[in-house]
């Protein structure tokens, strides 16, 4: 509804709106007043989106408050209509979105984008349902929870309404999204909601059958990108409108108006899907835990591995560790053997060296006689990375240097950066012919299928992901966070081409190897055939999604064969099946390193001038440590200038004082309108 000129209330006495505009300028980041005018008092509501004029155009926002009077001492202007009166933007979201964009350096108006999303006003319209009542009341045995010492008196915490905070060790198998169904039920039993974030539509189509079965279909939703803008927006309305109380989704769920929040979980937080690749960059573990601490809300961080972030929320004191006892965990984790240890060299000269070595191969015939086996491959593709056959020089594009694959056999060679197809001649001995340096997914399977005549072969990987395979003897090839679960689990798993985990020119080369090999690893059977018939509560295992208990007393034990060096501390890891160990050393090493998490770090890339007078102009807090430049490569609209980046280092507790000295170097630069955009990225997942 649109505001007319002429009122029939005087100005000095209409009450007036503070706006969050849609602007995301650093030097705008602010609330702006505008007069109410009387047509529009009824639809003005605190949280509803509007229309106003800024700088002469007609820019979208939401109202966060009304006040009786301004303190803007010059000329107010009018709002220029109501686009919808739902109170879209609640209260607790609003201060959130202050606190998300003051810990990244960002702007409300860029977290406010995140939070909310677009209007459909058909859906909008629709009939609003009366607004459920939240059960309440005892909560159920804890199930699956009496595995872990601890998890009964986690249980009970929450479904008494107070705030435990606990990094979870999750057992191996496919009981975990039974396990976080059974903690939102915990929630409710203390009239207060739940909120869950997973990494993947798969991981949310399991959670979302685990929550059907425990709580009920009606007891909640699942929100993803995916949806589509009216469906999502109708749950996400159903959520706004207290109808359900329990949330499950992807990112873009970390935001979603849970009333009441008594409970957040994330799953797998080291998986790069949780961190948001638009400004201000906020990753949902930090959102989730910035909310259970502003509601005095429970935290779960779940996981088979386990980060150094998470590592440090225990080294604090902030959580507690949620972990099942060495008995039974040795009792539910498959059998994993390195293909180069000793033993297996006195059989074997080429265990080492050999891509597939003898004893996976033996592995997995043995184990294809009771079920399905799973070939773990870091690269999809068929052949990723190619040298000449000749002089072994990698062959690369001689337009841009980028790195050159092959689709696939009989196609043409093609950069992986600018997408031209080249000749297999190398320029360097003029040879035609080609070696492997990385073999991908689709190669593998070639190999695979004539090693094992007859056996049907699967992959999965890129956007051909298989969301289940069925218990038959089959082979089936992926890539890290695309294999698919099978009932009662893989009778063998192989983990080829460790090197290629390891290798990788990161900080959490490592720690990432570790979780992708523990991911797969827990989708096999037990190692002790039947053994996950006999421990605690492991009975109601066959309630989940394909429980390991399912695999029946005389199945035969899981088996892993990792191929990559046994002395590596991530596979001694993954062989004891300790992945909070390795957390807390990579901690300590990046203490003494003083790398992130234990410090916070800002990263600035942009034309070298822009970033160098922006560091030259901030008042950084004490004891920040700047370090580079170092040269990136610059965006089409840069290609003339010389594009850096810095790091910026600072103590952990300055953290926030870093991330706001930085955006008010930003904002100065914005309001004086200087030449050169510079990207400020707080706490960046890789530092290269």
């Amino acid at each position: 509804m649109a505001a007319r000129k002429a009122e029939l209330v005087p100005a000095a006495e209409l009450p007036v709106a503070r706006v969050a505009v849609d602007v995301g300028l650093p030097h705008l980041d602010r609330f702006f007043d505008y007069l109410v005018p009387e047509s529009l008092a009824e639809q003005a509501v605190p949280g509803c989106r509007v229309k106003v004029r800024f700088s002469g155009r007609l820019t979208a926002g939401f109202i966060f408050e009304r006040v009786e009077e301004s303190n803007h001492q010059g000329r107010i202007a009018f709002l220029d209509r109501v686009v919808s009166a739902e109170p879209v933007l609640t209260t607790e979201i609003a201060g959130l979105a202050r606190a998300v964009a003051d810990r990244y350096g960002g702007t409300v108006a860029d977290v406010l984008r995140l939070a909310i999303p677009p209007r459909h006003a058909k859906v909008e319209a629709e009939g609003v349902a009366s607004a459920a009542e939240v059960p309440g009341g005892p909560v159920e045995r804890p199930g699956l929870w009496e595995r872990y010492p601890a998890g009964p008196s986690f249980l009970a915490a929450v479904a008494a309404g107070r705030t435990p905070h606990a990094v979870w060790a999750a057992l191996p198998g496919q009981d975990w999204p039974v396990e976080i169904a059974q903690a939102a039920a915990a929630a409710l039993a203390a009239g207060r909601g739940t909120l869950v974030v997973v990494p993947d539509a798969r991981d949310l189509e399991l959670v979302a059958q685990a929550m059907s079965a425990t709580l009920g279909e009606k007891a909640f939703v699942s929100l993803a990108a995916q949806l589509g803008p009216a469906e999502r927006y109708r749950r996400w309305l159903a959520v706004l409108r207290r109808q359900v109380n329990v949330v499950v989704g992807t990112r873009s769920a970390m935001f979603a108006p849970v009333t009441e929040l008594g409970l957040v979980v994330i799953w797998d937080d080291g998986d790069d899907l949780h961190a948001e690749p638009r400004a201000p960059y906020p990753h949902a573990r930090d959102v989730l835990l910035l909310r259970a601490h502003r509601q005095s809300a429970a935290a779960l961080i779940g996981g088979f591995a386990r980060t150094a972030e998470a590592a440090q929320l225990v080294a604090t004191g902030w959580a507690r560790p949620l972990v099942a006892e060495r008995p039974t965990i040795r009792q539910l984790a498959p059998a994993v053997r390195t293909a180069g240890d000793d033993s297996e060299l006195a059989r074997d000269e080429a265990a080492r060296t050999a891509r597939i070595p003898s004893l996976a191969l033996r592995t997995a015939r043995e184990a294809l006689g009771v079920g399905p086996v799973l070939f773990q491959v870091p690269r999809r593709g068929y052949l990723a990375a190619v040298a000449c056959r000749r002089c072994g020089e990698r062959i690369r594009c001689g337009a841009c240097s980028g790195p050159v694959a092959l689709p696939g056999p009989g196609q043409p060679l093609r950069c992986g950066w600018c997408g031209l197809n080249l000749e297999q001649t190398c320029v360097t001995c003029g040879n035609a012919g080609l070696r492997a340096l990385v073999t991908g997914a689709r190669r593998t399977a070639e190999e695979l299928g004539r090693a094992f005549p007859g056996v049907t072969v699967h992959t999965s990987s890129g956007a051909n992901v298989l969301r289940r395979v069925g218990a038959e003897p089959a082979l089936v090839i992926a890539t890290p966070g695309a294999e698919p679960p099978a009932p009662g689990g893989y009778a063998a798993a192989v983990l080829l081409d460790g090197w290629a985990l390891l290798g990788r020119p990161s900080l959490r080369a490592a720690e990432e190897a570790l979780r992708r090999w523990m991911n797969a690893s827990a989708l096999v059977r037990p190692g002790m055939a039947g053994g996950s018939g006999s421990g605690s509560g492991s009975g109601s295992a066959g309630a989940g999604p394909a429980g390991p208990g399912s695999a029946g007393a005389g199945a035969v034990g899981g088996k892993v064969v990792i191929v990559a060096e046994p002395e590596v501390l991530a596979v001694q890891a993954l062989i004891r099946w300790d992945a909070a160990t390795h957390a807390d050393r990579e901690l300590a090493e990046r203490a003494q390193l003083r790398f992130p998490p234990t410090v916070r770090m800002a990263s600035l890339s942009g034309p070298a001038e822009a970033v160098s007078d922006l560091l030259g102009a901030v008042s950084l807090p004490a004891d920040c440590e700047i370090l580079g430049p170092v040269d990136v490569p610059a965006t089409e609209a840069d290609q003339a200038l010389r594009t850096v980046r810095y790091l910026v280092r600072a103590p952990w507790s300055a953290g926030t004082a870093l991330a706001v000295a930085l955006r008010a170097g930003l904002a100065d630069r914005s309001a004086r309108k200087e030449a050169g955009t510079v990207r400020l990225q707080l706490d960046p997942a890789e530092l290269i």
